[in-house]
């Protein structure tokens, strides 16, 4: 991880956090994966992505993911997303439907979130890396106490929509400040919840709703 690159604003933000026992553990971890070859998605580069390309001055929204895809070729750094070309994963599928049905727009045929992430929306995995082909391999060496350090220090600027997706997502609230931000909750968009209070749950349109009235620009959702 010493050669990967954090973007200067959340460097300054997130410093101390890399001086850390917990990090230099974390820190052996992955190069210990590196030494026995054994691949982690998403690919090292895009370890940090989400942070990279929505700098703490211009996150708006933060949508909270658990952890990277684990299959091959789908994690690009950004919870939920997936580059051009790769198939849609079930979840996102049904984000991409709520999506329409909240806001009439078409549903996208590519899964690249990026242009969110461009906007002010972060897509923030708790943990940043998982082992191909082994979900949630890595929730316990280090990476959510990282984060949970990024979700508090977003929480204390006003003015921010939190969008958690799901039970484990929920557990975040408890270190949200939702006196100056707009905390919003559903069931997760995976086939097996999705139609348990995700679909009809208007997210889209509620958090563009509560950025114009803090006067902030709204979101452009559409991907197509």
């Amino acid at each position: 991880m010493t050669d990967i690159l954090l973007e200067k604003e959340w460097l300054e933000l997130l410093n101390q956090e890399f001086h850390k026992e917990y990090m230099r553990r974390l820190r052996g971890v992955l190069v210990d994966c590196a030494n026995q070859k054994i691949s982690i998605c998403p690919h090292p580069k895009n370890i940090f992505r989400a942070l990279n390309l929505t700098p703490p001055s211009r996150v708006k929204v933060i949508i909270i993911g658990q952890d990277p895809y684990h299959g091959y070729a789908q994690a690009n750094g950004l919870a939920f997303s997936v580059d051009n070309g790769v198939r849609l994963p079930p979840s996102l599928q049904n984000i991409f439907k709520e999506l329409s049905d909240d806001l009439g727009h078409p549903i996208p045929k590519n899964g690249n979130l990026k242009k969110w992430s461009d906007q002010g929306v972060l897509l923030l995995n708790s943990s940043l890396t998982v082992e191909l082909n082994k979900p949630n391999s890595h929730k316990d060496i280090g990476w959510e106490i990282f984060t949970d350090q990024i979700i508090k220090k977003i929480s204390d600027i006003s003015g921010k929509v939190f969008i958690l997706w799901g039970a484990y997502a929920q557990k975040k609230e408890a270190i949200i400040n939702s006196k100056k931000n707009l905390i919003l909750k559903s069931p997760h968009p995976s086939p097996l919840s999705a139609y348990k209070g995700f679909f009809g749950c208007k997210h889209f349109s509620r958090a563009n709703a509560y950025l114009k009235q803090q006067k902030i620009s709204a979101i452009d959702w559409q991907l197509s």
